[in-house]
């Protein structure tokens, strides 16, 4: 068993649900990337989504890209990334880490040698985003055979035959985009969520975590008591850019009330 799944069903016997956050690495420096995953982790973070800076971003809202291009002005890239995955896992080899980018830097590095300097490093699944699960069987077979949990995207106008391709090929969770926009967009609506997660539920055995519009408690707290897992990226970056020289500190805060939030939530 993978450690996405490990962890994931550990949240669901002990009657919680999963909190994953996006960072971006590199992002507002190199340098705080890893003790950054650290305080996630200190604060109730189950799994930890890595963002790959990249310059051409087609789901990534206004925040996020900024976040990759203050990356990419360090040089980040996918193999830096990697470095700083296996520097985390010196001290934590607990925590899910999944890679999100984009595929162009899989491919500029060779796919092959991407899935063995990831299992190396330590990662333990790959989501990129513009993967359609219908055109790349033989990426996620290679995730899987290296120990590596494919991860895909569903939206509100995903239809049954895309959801059936999802669950075929994912492993470990699938991420929800719980609106229509790009990340960081504020018109969630719950009912729309609560209506979709049941369909997907019944068409793939698999948890679900869910992503998009969740900017504080009360939205993470709706996600919680609908999904078996609350992504959130874009507020985490914004509590960073509201908070230079006290970035860490500032998140640890932010987070440990998300955290307080879904914990109110009966399983």
């Amino acid at each position: 068993m993978s450690r996405i799944k490990a962890v994931l069903a550990a949240a669901r016997a002990g009657g919680r649900k999963a909190l994953i956050p996006y960072i971006c690495a590199g992002d507002p420096t190199p340098t705080i990337t890893v003790p950054l995953m650290h305080a996630l982790v200190a604060t109730g973070s189950d799994i930890i989504e890595v963002g790959v800076p990249f310059s051409d971003p087609m789901a990534d809202g206004p925040v996020i890209q900024r976040a990759s291009e203050r990356a990419l002005k360090f040089g980040m890239g996918l193999g830096v990334v990697l470095e700083m995955v296996a520097e985390f896992r010196k001290t934590n080899d607990a925590t899910p880490v999944v890679l999100m980018g984009y595929a162009n830097p899989i491919e500029r590095m060779g796919i092959d040698v991407f899935a063995a300097r990831a299992k190396a490093a330590g990662v333990d699944g790959v989501l990129v985003v513009d993967y359609p699960p219908e055109e790349c069987e033989a990426f996620a077979a290679l995730m899987k055979g290296n120990g590596l949990d494919p991860i895909f995207l569903l939206a509100p106008t995903s239809t049954d035959a895309r959801i059936d391709a999802v669950a075929r090929a994912a492993s470990g969770y699938i991420y929800y985009v719980s609106l229509k926009g790009v990340t960081g967009s504020a018109a969630l609506d719950t009912s729309e969520v609560a209506r979709r997660i049941p369909l997907i539920k019944s068409r793939a055995n698999i948890p679900v975590g869910v992503g998009f519009g969740i900017r504080d408690a009360a939205t993470a707290k709706a996600i919680a008591a609908i999904a078996d897992a609350v992504v959130i990226g874009s507020r985490i970056i914004e509590e960073m850019e509201r908070s230079p020289g006290a970035e860490i500190e500032n998140v640890k805060a932010f987070m440990a009330g998300i955290r307080a939030a879904i914990d109110e939530v009966a399983v």
